[in-house]
């Protein structure tokens, strides 16, 4: 059967599966973080540095998980591996609901850490089978907006259960409703997902048969050393940047600017819708124009995000820093894994952007211990944002330096 057999190909069934994908895995396991995490604080008296630690375990976690998913992709299957990382990160969140303990609770959300990791690469990888080079940027974008869907689930939801459960019990039910969700989704993808095309008898979408035959696995790898060094130094400064905003931002809103949690949630809410549109706008542009052009664009966006809120100003500065990054909230890895596929080809994308988001996860785990560690000593966040802003100028520098893939 070929593509043309089918109104729809099945590559776009492994588009909308995966954004349910990476909404369990990184939007609930990991974004949802910031709304539960001032409730959470209350109830277990946290200081600024433990904060900061519970979000640098989770990405430790992550980094552990990026090293072997590539050769645990090749082996288990992209399908079946996905599906027990999912599991393994809605098991362990549903535990935290019921724990009291720091120490375990960071061990837990380690391991769903390493859940997030193991899902999220092999998921993206995965689009590198589907579909061609021309259309990867924009398959891509689509997936990553699962995020964006669970930061404006969140924002609504979690306010509401605390309202419904109290203090202590609000940021235990939130826990707990959000891991079952993640297991449903688990159950989805061992259902939806393909490991190849090969498997439904397609071609890649986008990618032109050649007299007749069915493509192989895909062509050798042209990314270097020198390349996936530079695109890692990409990966790392949107790392260590994003995630100070993501896990501070609500924190920064109530106790700095006086916002309710409710306000709070619904400027939360806001950066999840907006950043519906930063996948597939921004990895559509990058088929257009270029992935160095419009990674570029997205840093600086960022770094406006991040000063905005890093200098002292009327709350409409706080909104507009809020649109500046939910904009593009999820636009750099659907960029990267785009590039990844270029740069290597379907065949060894899973191991090389493994590889690449080893090194984004390394800026991950930095990023909520220093900014942590800064407010701590300043009392405010405001340095740790301006830090951030300077990490993204250079980010924009280094797009512009990337060589184009062959």
């Amino acid at each position: 059967m070929t593509a043309t057999d089918r109104t729809i190909h099945y590559g776009w069934h492994i588009v909308w599966v995966g954004t349910f994908c990476i909404f369990a895995a990184l939007g609930l396991g990991r974004f949802a973080l910031g709304m539960i995490l001032p409730g959470m604080s209350q109830g277990l008296t946290l200081s600024y540095s433990q904060m900061g630690l519970i979000g640098t375990v989770n990405f430790a976690g992550y980094l552990v998980a990026v090293l072997f998913c590539g050769a645990l992709a090749d082996r288990l299957g992209y399908r079946l591996l996905i599906a027990l990382a999912l599991a393994t990160i809605g098991a362990t969140m549903i535990i935290i609901g019921h724990s009291s303990s720091l120490p375990l609770i960071l061990c837990l959300y380690a391991l769903c850490g390493m859940g997030s990791g193991a899902a999220n690469v092999p998921m993206m990888a995965l689009i590198s089978h589907w579909f061609g080079r021309s259309h990867r940027g924009r398959a891509t974008g689509f997936v990553v907006i699962g995020s964006g869907f669970a930061i404006l689930l969140s924002g609504k939801l979690i306010p509401w259960l605390n309202e419904l459960a109290g203090v202590d019990g609000g940021w235990r039910l939130s826990w707990q409703v959000l891991g079952a969700i993640i297991l449903l989704i688990s159950l989805l993808c061992l259902v939806m997902l393909r490991n190849t095309p090969s498997d439904q008898g397609l071609r890649p979408y986008g990618e032109k048969p050649e007299n007749g035959a069915l493509p192989k696995l895909g062509r050798e790898s042209t990314a270097n050393v020198k390349t996936i060094a530079h695109l890692g130094a990409i990966y790392f400064l949107f790392g260590y940047t994003y995630v100070i905003y993501a896990t501070f931002i609500v924190t920064t809103l109530i106790r700095e600017h006086g916002f309710t949690e409710a306000a709070a949630g619904n400027f939360w809410a806001i950066v999840g819708l907006l950043s519906l549109l930063s996948g597939p706008v921004f990895g559509t542009l990058s088929d257009k124009i270029g992935r160095q052009k419009t990674l570029a664009m997205v840093f600086l966006i960022q770094t406006v995000a991040y000063l905005l809120v890093a200098i002292k100003l009327p709350s409409l500065f706080l909104l507009v820093s809020i649109a500046c990054f939910g904009l593009v909230a999820w636009s750099i890895p659907s960029i990267m894994a785009a590039l990844v596929g270029d740069y290597a080809g379907p065949h060894k994308a899973a191991r090389i952007f493994g590889l690449v988001t080893f090194i984004f996860a390394l800026g991950q785990i930095a990023g909520p211990a220093v900014a942590g560690v800064i407010a701590e000593e300043s009392g405010s966040f405001a340095g740790s944002f301006l830090m951030a802003g300077a990490c993204t100028l250079l980010g924009v520098a280094l797009a512009l330096r990337l060589a184009p893939a062959k």
